[in-house]
């Protein structure tokens, strides 16, 4: 490989990398959310 096809490599696989954390970050979040959610409509279900 050259430098210039190691150099766009190198860009690719850190931008991959960049856009899989968001990812996981919004999964988390929403995973947080519905968990709120479901603590409020339990509450108000129990009482």
């Amino acid at each position: 490989m050259n430098e210039k096809t190691k150099a766009k490599k190198a860009a690719y696989q850190k931008k991959q990398e960049e856009q899989g954390k968001k990812v996981v970050n919004w999964i988390f979040g929403v995973l947080i959310v519905l968990a709120i959610i479901f603590m409020v409509y339990t509450m108000v279900l129990v009482s």
